[in-house]
Protein backbone atom coordinates (compact mmCIF):
# COMPACT_ATOMS: atom_id res chain seq x y z
CA UNK A 1 0.00 0.00 0.00
CA UNK A 2 1.14 3.18 -0.79
CA UNK A 3 1.52 5.84 1.50
CA UNK A 4 2.43 8.79 -0.82
CA UNK A 5 1.25 8.98 -4.81
CA UNK A 6 1.14 10.67 -7.27
CA UNK A 7 -1.96 8.62 -8.54
CA UNK A 8 -5.30 9.28 -8.61
CA UNK A 9 -6.28 6.81 -4.86
CA UNK A 10 -8.42 4.09 -5.82
CA UNK A 11 -11.07 3.94 -3.30
CA UNK A 12 -12.69 0.80 -3.95
CA UNK A 13 -8.89 -1.03 -4.26
CA UNK A 14 -7.95 0.93 -0.83
CA UNK A 15 -11.07 -0.25 0.80
CA UNK A 16 -10.81 -3.85 -0.64
CA UNK A 17 -7.52 -4.03 1.37
CA UNK A 18 -9.30 -2.69 4.43
CA UNK A 19 -11.50 -6.04 5.29
CA UNK A 20 -10.73 -8.45 7.97
CA UNK A 21 -13.01 -11.18 8.77
CA UNK A 22 -12.36 -10.39 12.49
CA UNK A 23 -13.81 -6.55 11.78
CA UNK A 24 -16.84 -5.30 12.14
CA UNK A 25 -16.73 -2.19 11.77
CA UNK A 26 -14.74 -0.34 8.25
CA UNK A 27 -14.24 3.49 8.52
CA UNK A 28 -13.28 5.04 4.88
CA UNK A 29 -12.50 9.13 5.30
CA UNK A 30 -11.79 10.98 2.23
CA UNK A 31 -10.46 14.12 2.06
CA UNK A 32 -11.27 16.00 -1.15
CA UNK A 33 -11.01 19.13 -2.42
CA UNK A 34 -13.94 21.29 -2.59
CA UNK A 35 -14.86 23.78 -5.24
CA UNK A 36 -14.70 27.37 -3.01
CA UNK A 37 -12.00 28.27 -0.23
CA UNK A 38 -12.40 31.29 2.09
CA UNK A 39 -15.10 32.78 0.33
CA UNK A 40 -13.05 32.32 -3.40
CA UNK A 41 -13.61 29.76 -6.33
CA UNK A 42 -11.10 27.08 -5.92
CA UNK A 43 -9.74 25.63 -9.77
CA UNK A 44 -7.37 22.62 -8.16
CA UNK A 45 -4.72 21.91 -5.36
CA UNK A 46 -1.37 21.23 -5.84
CA UNK A 47 0.43 19.17 -2.77
CA UNK A 48 4.07 19.47 -2.44
CA UNK A 49 6.22 16.64 0.19
CA UNK A 50 9.38 15.51 1.71
CA UNK A 51 8.42 12.07 1.02
CA UNK A 52 11.07 10.13 2.85
CA UNK A 53 9.92 12.43 6.10
CA UNK A 54 6.18 12.40 5.26
CA UNK A 55 6.37 8.30 4.89
CA UNK A 56 8.17 7.44 7.97
CA UNK A 57 5.60 9.83 9.88
CA UNK A 58 2.58 7.94 8.33
CA UNK A 59 4.20 4.80 9.00
CA UNK A 60 4.31 5.30 12.56
CA UNK A 61 0.75 6.88 13.31
CA UNK A 62 -0.52 3.85 11.89
CA UNK A 63 1.55 1.00 13.87
CA UNK A 64 0.74 3.94 16.87
CA UNK A 65 -3.41 3.56 15.88
CA UNK A 66 -3.25 -0.23 16.09
CA UNK A 67 -2.25 -0.88 19.56
CA UNK A 68 -4.17 2.32 20.52
CA UNK A 69 -7.66 1.39 18.85
CA UNK A 70 -7.41 -2.50 18.47
CA UNK A 71 -7.50 -1.72 15.32
CA UNK A 72 -7.30 -4.99 12.70
CA UNK A 73 -6.00 -2.89 9.27
CA UNK A 74 -5.51 0.65 9.11
CA UNK A 75 -4.67 2.62 5.46
CA UNK A 76 -3.75 5.91 5.00
CA UNK A 77 -2.98 7.39 1.27
CA UNK A 78 -1.55 10.77 0.48
CA UNK A 79 -1.84 12.47 -3.27
CA UNK A 80 0.89 15.04 -3.52
CA UNK A 81 1.10 16.99 -7.12
CA UNK A 82 -1.99 18.40 -8.76
CA UNK A 83 -5.81 17.63 -7.11
CA UNK A 84 -8.64 18.11 -9.00
CA UNK A 85 -12.32 19.08 -7.79
CA UNK A 86 -13.84 15.93 -5.74
CA UNK A 87 -10.81 13.99 -6.29
CA UNK A 88 -9.13 12.50 -3.00
CA UNK A 89 -6.46 14.33 -1.33
CA UNK A 90 -5.72 11.96 1.32
CA UNK A 91 -7.86 8.77 2.50
CA UNK A 92 -7.92 6.56 5.61
CA UNK A 93 -9.54 3.84 6.47
CA UNK A 94 -9.85 2.02 9.55
CA UNK A 95 -11.05 -1.67 10.34
CA UNK A 96 -11.66 -2.83 13.68
CA UNK A 97 -14.40 -5.39 16.04
CA UNK A 98 -16.29 -2.45 16.62
CA UNK A 99 -17.92 1.20 15.00
CA UNK A 100 -16.52 3.63 18.09
CA UNK A 101 -12.69 2.30 17.99
CA UNK A 102 -12.80 2.75 13.90
CA UNK A 103 -13.93 5.49 14.01
CA UNK A 104 -11.85 6.99 16.53
CA UNK A 105 -9.16 5.66 15.35
CA UNK A 106 -10.14 7.17 11.30
CA UNK A 107 -10.72 10.64 13.38
CA UNK A 108 -7.17 9.88 14.89
CA UNK A 109 -4.90 8.91 12.12
CA UNK A 110 -6.22 11.66 9.63
CA UNK A 111 -6.05 14.74 12.37
CA UNK A 112 -1.95 13.98 13.13
CA UNK A 113 -1.55 13.26 9.18
CA UNK A 114 -2.45 16.98 8.62
CA UNK A 115 -1.01 18.30 12.05
CA UNK A 116 2.26 15.78 11.87
CA UNK A 117 3.65 14.83 8.09
CA UNK A 118 5.64 17.74 5.88
CA UNK A 119 3.18 17.80 2.99
CA UNK A 120 2.06 21.35 2.10
CA UNK A 121 -0.84 22.56 -0.08
CA UNK A 122 -1.25 25.69 -2.66
CA UNK A 123 -5.31 26.42 -3.61
CA UNK A 124 -5.38 27.64 -7.36
CA UNK A 125 -8.03 30.05 -6.93
CA UNK A 126 -9.72 30.89 -10.24
CA UNK A 127 -8.77 34.41 -10.26
CA UNK A 128 -5.44 32.80 -11.60
CA UNK A 129 -4.31 33.60 -7.92
CA UNK A 130 -2.85 31.34 -5.15
CA UNK A 131 -2.22 30.85 -1.67
CA UNK A 132 0.35 28.00 0.39
CA UNK A 133 -2.51 26.58 3.02
CA UNK A 134 -2.09 25.66 6.49
CA UNK A 135 0.02 22.41 7.41
CA UNK A 136 -2.66 21.95 9.70
CA UNK A 137 -6.13 22.84 10.06
CA UNK A 138 -6.81 20.84 13.33
CA UNK A 139 -6.84 23.47 16.06
CA UNK A 140 -8.37 26.15 13.46
CA UNK A 141 -11.42 24.21 13.93
CA UNK A 142 -10.87 24.10 17.84
CA UNK A 143 -10.69 27.45 18.54
CA UNK A 144 -13.32 29.31 16.26
CA UNK A 145 -16.11 27.55 18.31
Amino acid sequence: MQLITEDQINLITMLSEAHDPKAGAVVLFSGEVRNHSHKRDVDYLFYECYIPMAEKIIKEIIETSYTKFKLHKALCCHRIGKVGISESAVVVITASSHREEAYAANRYIIDRVKHEAPIWKQEFFSDGTYEWGHNCSCFEHQHSH
